[in-house]
């Protein structure tokens, strides 16, 4: 078998995703990365809840700390039916905080639906920064998040995350590293056109105006029939940019949470991500050529490589030149783990890995890209959160009362 055009495919992305991105941002940076210090919009922050457990009650407390008037901000939690205790957590975040709006879905609805409530019941706000229920928001990230909205054709502004476990073990040190390039190097050349195709539902603000005319879209995302509720915020900045709206991306507004500490874990999360993957870059080949060439380019050849890349690996394992391909992988995350070595130098210890941690990628990539695009195609019509499933314990005391007055009524991705 030719693979020839396969390691060109190969060889583009790369260029696209670590020389022509890094670079484009460093020319257009200034003219990008402007601020308008003066706007200062109401603000709901929107919090989508299933089965969270305690982590809830660390989110909230994170967001009622932030660097932003209180007047102007609202924090509304959504939970979407939660089997563990989930939803006593947030009535007692909400205890003594007038802005603080507990919800609950009268059934599981999933993410974007419960998300589309809150955004109706924030009738004052103009702009929405969702956030995942398992991540503490720095103080300022909000801030961060505003003042970005420099036009009226920017609908969206995303931010970063930290791993907070990144020394619990070798998968952790291994993801540490894996996100420290998705989100300081794999966005750069979108972030360039501000058409960034993928703005995780960590830490982003949105319009309000632009996610209610898009609510029809969004609530009726489907595949065969079979209501979809995984990748909703690739599918939701998809969205955004094909209407025309520009999306931008800051490192300055950041989140911290936890990455999967076992393979079990990590490679549910990659399934997941897998499926968001192919579901939104093959919806967006109908309209993929209304982005900048570039972009076009890029997104094309990540798709194509993302359905051809399994075929290698098979290839090489049935041909036994399966060694070939796995000295080839060694060798380039071995570079990208000294490029991160260098890069993360001057961090103290406690915020940074070790950069060969990042060699069991070598092996966890060919067995992902084999087993989960197959896996992944097979299950596209997944109607799963697919995130946590475990119940926790009830809190000591007895679950605080909405101090709201009114009646009550998961997750983070982008980084694959």
């Amino acid at each position: 078998m030719e693979l020839f055009p396969i390691h060109l495919l190969f060889i583009m992305v790369l260029m696209n995703r670590y020389i022509l991105g890094p670079f484009l941002r460093r020319v257009r940076e200034e003219t990008l990365d402007r601020v308008d210090e003066t706007y200062l919009p109401r603000v709901a922050i929107v919090i989508p809840l299933f089965n969270e457990g305690k982590g809830i009650f660390q989110a909230v407390r994170s967001l009622l700390e932030q660097d932003y008037p209180a007047h102007l901000l609202q924090i509304v939690v959504v939970d979407d039916c939660s089997t563990d205790d989930s939803y006593a957590w947030a009535l007692r975040a909400a205890e003594g905080h007038s802005n603080v709006l507990v919800m609950r879905n009268p059934e599981n609805l999933g993410k974007r639906k419960g998300i589309n409530r809150a955004v109706k019941a924030a009738e004052e706000a103009e702009i929405i920064v969702s956030v995942d229920s398992d991540v503490v928001v720095d103080k300022a990230a909000v801030r961060h998040l505003i003042r970005r909205f420099v036009s009226p054709r920017i609908a969206a502004v995303g931010g970063r995350t930290y791993v907070t476990n990144r020394h619990q073990n070798w998968l952790t040190r291994m993801v540490e590293i894996k996100f420290h390039f998705a989100q300081e190097w794999l966005k750069d050349l979108e972030r360039s056109f501000r058409q960034v195709m993928c703005l995780s539902g960590c830490l982003t603000a949105y319009r309000r105006h632009v996610l209610l005319e898009l609510e029809p879209i969004l609530e009726s995302r489907s595949i065969a029939g079979v209501p979809i509720k995984y990748g909703e915020d690739r599918f939701l900045t998809r969205q955004i940019v094909k209407h025309r709206y520009e999306t931008v991306y800051t490192l300055d507004a950041f989140c911290f949470t936890a990455a999967p500490a076992t393979l079990a874990g990590y490679f549910s999360q990659q399934l997941r991500w897998r499926r968001s993957n192919l579901v939104d870059l093959l919806g967006g080949l109908s309209h993929a050529w209304r982005l900048h060439p570039l972009v076009t380019i890029h997104y094309v050849a990540q798709l194509a490589l993302l359905l051809s890349y399994p075929v290698v690996i098979v290839h090489n394992v049935v041909t036994g030149e399966f060694m070939d391909i796995l000295v080839f992988h060694f060798l380039v995350i071995g570079l990208l783990g000294f490029i991160y070595r260098l890069e993360t130098r001057h961090l103290p210890e406690d915020r940074r890995v070790h950069g060969a941690c990042f060699l069991p990628m070598a092996l966890l990539m060919p067995v992902t890209y084999a087993l989960f695009t197959p896996l992944a195609l097979l299950t596209l019509d997944s109607g799963s959160w697919e995130t946590r499933g475990s119940v926790n314990t009830v809190p000591s005391a007895a679950p605080a009362k909405s101090t709201t007055g009114l009646p009550p009524d998961h997750a983070g991705e982008g980084m694959s």
